[in-house]
């Protein structure tokens, strides 16, 4: 299908509409991005030890539970083939009011990712090259991304695939490494299932932790979601394409972790910071190390920050064209079809929030949004499929009763991992969204004009 050909989006008041052009690859990439092919790299000595060496089980545990969210997505991607991700799917599942209530959820997790990750890219800047300020390496990185999100979806499309590639060889570069070194005898001195598996340690209990640990690591699968009104074939690709991203990067993660681990076996004394930059230094040499450190500020700096800045701009985009925020977010670019007001908006409030809040803050606020916005989707797939249109019968007892309540089952378990300050910020967000939503419908009794011809 040309681009021509496809059906363009519908916009705000007959404006100009968003540019159909996004294939499922380039929906995959997209979403693989999100979750940043070498995460593991960052966080690999703080699971080690939290895991007692069995990171592998750990991403393992993580995919398998974040994959019943993702069929819920499939689910509703597949009926209502539009943007605005959890909030237009809930919208529809349930109702306007609570489709709201769970955008605004989801927004605490799009609008503060972006700035959580400019915060974070900034330190490992600021770690490498002491001389430039946080601030300088800040403003460089949003610059960079808010140009190539204005100029289009396929701007970001192109530079997704080329920092997609970038990563793989890095990763690719450090199995054969790590491999060649353990084979000739480094390390472990061969291959072992200890990593994932270890007789008496794994247990309900051990699950349940490595679930509240891994789970959080697949946050952002759910950002492809955000652009099916700039996808060719939405109802076809959205939900398969969140799918393959997750399992691949689920793949990967427990691959590169496994072959870490074999490198570091003594993972009490691996380096809680450093852990994988110590592994491949070890196997390859200290000029990978500094590789490694390279790409990972590039893929968190441009990759990430520039798809998580894209998706939030089109859940503004979509909740501004509903006028449940303000109206000015649905704005397009007349040139480039993009939703240009939301980037420029959010580009101004990552900087001042990237610099005023720390980042054990910020990572509460998107981690909150995230898992209750998730716990309201999966509940809006049961309400639509199974109670509304009493889809019940063999497989579908299966996808829209028994999955969305397993979803939701490991959802609420990681939800009780959160601390006092969690509960506090994340319950007060909600509350004023609830509030706010109440005075829009003037107590829940008026339905917004954009939502009274939606089909159901």
């Amino acid at each position: 299908m040309n681009n021509n050909a496809a059906p363009q989006a519908s916009s705000a008041d007959g404006q100009v509409q968003l540019k159909r052009t996004l294939k499922l690859k380039d929906l995959v990439f997209y979403g693989m991005i999100m979750m940043v092919l070498i995460a593991p790299m960052a966080v690999f000595g703080e699971i080690e030890q939290a895991s007692g060496g069995m990171t592998p089980f750990v991403y393992l545990v993580g995919v398998i539970a974040m994959v019943f969210t993702a069929l819920s997505y499939m689910q509703m991607s597949r009926r209502f083939p539009v943007g605005g991700s959890v909030y237009a799917y809930v919208q529809r599942g349930i109702n306007h009011h609570v489709g709201f209530v769970a955008g605004w959820m989801i927004l605490l997790d799009y609008i503060f990712v972006p700035a959580l990750l400019y915060a974070l890219v900034s330190n490992i800047c600021v770690e490498t090259f002491p001389g430039i300020p946080a601030i300088a390496w800040i403003i460089a990185f949003i610059v960079v991304n808010t140009l190539i999100n204005v100029r289009g979806i396929d701007y970001t499309a192109k530079a997704d695939i080329i920092l997609f590639f970038i990563e793989l060889v890095v990763v690719v570069i450090f199995l054969i490494g790590g491999i060649s070194f353990i084979a000739g005898g480094g390390g472990t001195g061969g291959f072992s299932i200890e990593p994932i598996y270890q007789p008496g340690k794994i247990n309900l209990n051990f699950i349940a932790s490595a679930c509240t640990i891994a789970a959080l690591s697949f946050l952002g699968f759910d950002g492809i979601s955000t652009l099916a009104e700039e996808a060719l074939e939405p109802a076809r690709d959205i939900g398969k394409a969140i799918m393959i991203a997750l399992i691949s990067i689920g793949l990967l993660f427990i691959v590169e972790t496994y072959v870490a681990c074999l490198i570091l076996p003594d993972w009490q004394n691996t380096d809680i910071a450093a852990g994988f930059y110590d592994a491949a230094a070890l196997a390859l040499g200290e000029w990978f190390r500094i590789v490694m450190v390279g790409v990972t500020i590039v893929a968190a700096g441009i990759a990430n920050t520039m798809v998580a800045q894209s998706s939030a701009a089109r859940l503004l985009y979509t909740m501004g064209r509903d006028r449940v925020i303000p109206h000015i977010f649905a704005k397009v670019h007349p040139k480039f079809r993009t939703p240009y007001v939301g980037i420029y908006l959010l580009s101004i409030f990552s900087l001042v929030i990237a610099i005023a809040v720390p980042i054990d803050t910020l990572v509460r606020l998107v981690n909150f949004g995230a898992l209750g916005s998730f716990i309201m989707l999966n509940f809006a797939t049961f309400f639509y499929f199974f109670i509304r249109e009493k889809i019940r019968g063999g497989a579908g007892f299966i996808k829209n009763l028994v999955c969305p309540f397993i979803g939701m089952a490991i959802l609420i378990y990681v939800f009780t991992g959160f601390d006092y300050i969690s509960y506090i910020v994340g319950f007060g967000w909600l509350i004023i969204g609830v509030v706010i939503g109440f005075i829009k419908s003037k107590g829940y009794k008026e339905v917004p004009e954009a939502f009274k011809n939606i089909e159901l």
